[in-house]
């Protein structure tokens, strides 16, 4: 969806106008937690993307600030993505949303691990986290 098309001016229908498809939030994860930062890696996460949805959500996340593209520093033919500071903040959110998924699913072993060390100090959790992330940005 186009940067400045919204639906209404509700805070909640702003943010499904970019991040409320079924992808979105799956590759700011694999960013934020599976550092994953090229395309093909995308293509190699477990949901399984189609190429042409995946080149969609990417310029997407692009075009709403939540990505960057840079150079790849060994291929040419590759593109880096990279986490804004406006998708670093979303962190909270997401680790919210594994805190009720843990409640009502089935979670994978790595997951829970991860999941458990946030519930036994979530803001140490996320400064931490956010931190991290932010390295990641500035390189």
């Amino acid at each position: 969806m186009e940067k400045n098309k919204k639906r209404s001016n509700c805070p909640i229908s702003c943010t499904l106008d970019i991040l409320g498809d079924k992808w979105s939030l799956l590759i700011i994860r694999d960013m934020m937690f599976r550092q994953k930062s090229t395309y093909g890696e995308f293509l190699k996460s477990e949901e399984k993307i189609a190429t042409n949805i995946l080149a969609s959500r990417l310029q997407n996340l692009e075009e709403n600030e939540l990505i960057k593209k840079s150079e790849h520093p060994e291929s040419k033919a590759k593109v880096l993505y990279k986490l804004t500071q406006k998708a670093i903040d979303l962190l909270p959110v997401i680790v919210e949303i594994y805190f009720w998924a843990d409640k009502y699913f089935d979670v994978p072993t790595d997951i829970k691990s991860m999941i458990n060390d946030a519930k036994k100090g979530k803001e140490e959790f996320i400064k931490a986290t956010t931190k991290h992330l932010k390295k990641q940005i500035a390189s």
